[in-house]
């Protein structure tokens, strides 16, 4: 457990645990709460609500599993996140939003000041809920928007959707991590989001799991990562009809460019701390290996 965390699965919270959350939470001593696939009455969840609106230490909350299980309740969530300015990562996975629930949610979300990762996994979203978040991602030189969004297990999204979706990325100068396994894709989705990952200049992660995909659209993104300069460092493309070989090309090309980087950072920091290291000379530079993008801002990653 994280310092200053409550995090509590499948359990029935009695109202007295309802209350000690909600002192923590005023007394700004929470940065992690997480109620995954509690049952809480509605009055319960509404001071859970207040709690939120009136904290200033809660970084991250997890409301996985079925939390935010009606209109009510969404409207609740809305009217504490118009208050709040600390949560900088909100988990929604297995909420029956629906297109209709994050439209009511919408408003809270875009103003946020401090949000930058989202996962509304397996919340019944359709176009419209796309058409939503895609203003969550403002295009290059606009304001702040999300750096890592999960829309795993959305099934009634159409491939109109996930297109608009995929020419949001390419104009997103702030997406890191995108997750859309275990959604009926296909190669012809898959080969409009490679056109957006070889335009975006900060998707380091995609992850396409489970998403119908064949040799066809792996080699759509071989040839994309082959031929074009990208952030990408991770593609995920398992349980899919894709050949293990073609796995392991675009596994080695993204390995090969990320090395790259790592060299290229190094020299330059080298050269700053030591100007009189002697650039014919090899053997005179170190190679830096690190493990790529670092820390999620998604710290809890369990559904």
């Amino acid at each position: 457990m994280l310092p200053g965390s409550i995090q509590i699965s499948g359990e029935t919270l009695s109202s007295a645990e309802i209350r000690d959350i909600c002192e923590s939470l005023r007394e700004n001593s929470v940065r992690l709460l997480s109620l995954r696939g509690c049952q809480l009455s509605d009055r319960d969840f509404g001071r859970i609500c207040r709690g939120v609106a009136e904290s200033h230490s809660l970084a991250q909350l997890n409301l996985n599993l079925g939390i935010v299980s009606n209109i009510n309740r969404v409207k609740q969530l809305a009217e504490a996140l118009k208050t709040n300015r600390s949560v900088q990562s909100l988990f929604l996975h297995g909420s029956p939003l629906t297109d209709a629930g994050l439209a009511l949610l919408n408003p809270a979300l875009s103003i946020h000041p401090s949000l930058v990762a989202l996962d509304l996994g397996d919340c019944m979203l359709g176009d419209e809920g796309i058409h939503l978040i895609c203003g969550l991602l403002p295009p290059d030189g606009a304001k702040s928007g999300l750096k890592e969004l999960t829309l795993s297990a959305n099934p009634g999204v159409t491939a109109k959707g996930w297109g608009r979706l995929a020419i949001a990325v390419a104009h997103s100068s702030q997406v890191r991590v995108l997750n859309l396994d275990y959604n009926p894709l296909g190669d012809q989705v898959a080969g409009m989001l490679a056109v957006a990952v070889a335009s975006s200049r900060t998707l380091e992660v995609l992850d396409l799991e489970g998403t119908g995909l064949t040799n066809h659209s792996a080699q759509t993104l071989l040839d994309m990562v082959e031929n074009y300069p990208t952030a990408l460092r991770t593609l995920i493309l398992a349980e899919n009809s894709i050949s293990p070989e073609l796995q392991q090309q675009i596994s080695d090309l993204l390995s090969e460019g990320e090395e790259e980087e790592e060299n290229e950072a190094h020299d330059v920091t080298a050269r700053e701390k030591n100007p009189w290291i002697c650039q014919s000379n090899p053997s005179s530079q170190m190679v830096l290996v690190t493990s790529g993008l670092g820390e999620s801002l998604l710290a809890e990653t369990e559904m």
